[in-house]
């Protein structure tokens, strides 16, 4: 039993019933759910992605291992000057950076993107540890599949579930207030984002679920925040915990619009989570520095082997020509990316374009602040769509997201899409992820 097996019985299913009615009732049951982005209903087909405890397993370790790599990245940075250069960050940001928390993990929350095949094939897209969001989505879509027919008869011969991941944030978010500090026994709590930037339908979900376990909480623009006499208010409100949903780019960006927030942070008077220590591995800068020779130096021959295995071979675009021209001698070998962006914001395959079109894409980001990286062909999963009035299976390219909390990890994201970048910018689709586990295992 493994996701492909799987997913040929779900098909299976599929083709013999022909569940238009329950295909259609789904969609209305999205459509009339939380799971949207930007006001709209998420993207999805009628096909969940199933896994089974064999590759929760694999998950598991491939975080523990990358988590490892990025902590002795992170610990270098904050404890060696001249290693700090390599990130070239401004001065504001690199001050937060060396900031003590007043807590035991550099990255709390994060959601690592991969092109997975299996636990020896996969490689790294991008580590996203700040603002990183979609549980909701994830959560919300499982729901639904579970009480579909399709999904029903599958649960005849199998235990399926799905991974919680709003309530299980809390749990850990506390946790993680609890170690920052242990006298207060009821924070209250703020997420926190501009307006206009974050998903404002998830955070209603994660303050559902703090009030839920007890606590008070409010999501808040982070320029409404105000630090008076040592504290931090909403309103008359003392915040004590603030779950940080901005990205620090915007965080850098507007400071001058959120100094109160930044002078409690600077002043420890309330647990920001996560720290701004996050973006030493959230900037993709990070690929070209993990292959670096002054790096692969301080860690040990087995993460040396997987960084050359498992992370995109990647370079600054900038400064030496000759990167110009093997970018346009090796057009399908590489993709262009913005150190900085998200949601695949200005990122370029070369396989999307002609050499023309190409040329013009390459000459003009170069010296822009991007990076020139090894294209990853995505792995491709069969999977069931309606189309056409008719349920067909087609091949999709697919890229996976880990979700971790407290440096584990905590669930997954699912996109599929048939374009080289799969994102919402170029028609991608979000699956749930379920969990199969055989009855006759279960019961033994």
């Amino acid at each position: 039993m493994n996701t492909n097996s799987l997913l040929k019985e779900f098909h299976k299913i599929v083709l013999k019933n022909n569940p238009k009615t329950d295909y259609l009732d789904t969609v209305k049951k999205v459509e009339n759910s939380n799971a949207k982005y930007k006001g709209k209903a998420v993207p999805f087909l009628y096909n969940p992605m199933f896994f089974t405890q064999d590759d929760i397993t694999n998950f598991e370790k491939i975080t523990d291992k990358i988590m490892g790599i990025l902590n002795k990245v992170i610990d270098r940075y904050i404890n060696y000057p001249e290693f700090r250069k390599k990130f070239d960050y401004p001065k504001l940001l690199e001050e937060l950076i060396l900031l003590d928390h007043g807590y035991n993990f550099n990255v709390p929350m994060a959601r690592f993107d991969v092109f997975y095949k299996d636990y020896e094939n996969f490689k790294f897209c991008e580590f996203n540890t700040d603002g990183s969001s979609a549980m909701n989505e994830d959560n919300t879509l499982a729901r639904i599949f579970l009480e579909g027919d399709s999904v029903k008869e599958m649960g005849e011969k199998y235990n399926i579930n799905y991974i919680e991941l709003i309530y299980k944030w809390v749990d850990e978010s506390i946790s993680i207030f609890k170690g920052w500090n242990k006298d207060i026994d009821k924070p209250n709590v703020a997420i926190v984002d501009f307006e206009g930037s974050g998903t404002p339908a998830e955070f209603q979900e994660f303050k559902k679920a703090y009030i839920d376990k007890g606590y008070n909480a409010y999501i808040v623009d982070p320029r409404d925040l105000k630090y008076t006499d040592g504290k931090l208010y909403f309103n008359d409100i003392k915040i004590d915990l603030i779950y940080r949903r901005i990205v620090t780019r915007e965080f850098i960006e507007r400071s001058h619009e959120i100094r109160d927030l930044i002078n409690a942070y600077r002043e420890g008077a309330v647990c920001l989570v996560g720290p701004i220590r996050s973006q030493i591995p959230h900037n993709k800068i990070i690929f070209k520095i993990l292959h670096e020779e002054d790096t692969l130096e301080f860690l040990d021959k087995e993460e040396r082997e997987y960084i050359k295995k498992h992370i995109p071979y990647t370079k600054e675009f900038k400064d030496n020509k000759d990167l110009i021209k093997e970018a346009l001698n090796n057009k399908n070998k590489y993709v262009l990316k913005p150190k900085d962006l998200f949601a695949s914001k200005g990122v370029y395959v070369g396989k999307d374009y002609d050499d023309k079109s190409w040329k013009v894409k390459v000459e003009g980001h170069f010296n822009k602040d991007y990076l020139l990286q090894e294209f990853c062909v995505p792995y491709k999963r069969d999977i069931v769509e309606y189309t056409d009035g008719e349920f067909k299976v087609n091949s999709f390219n697919q890229i996976l997201g880990l979700y971790i909390y407290r440096e584990k990890f905590a669930g997954l994201y699912n996109r599929v899409g048939k374009n080289n970048i799969i994102s919402g910018l170029h028609g991608c689709y979000t699956l749930p992820n379920l969990i199969v586990e055989d009855k006759n295992v279960g019961a033994q």
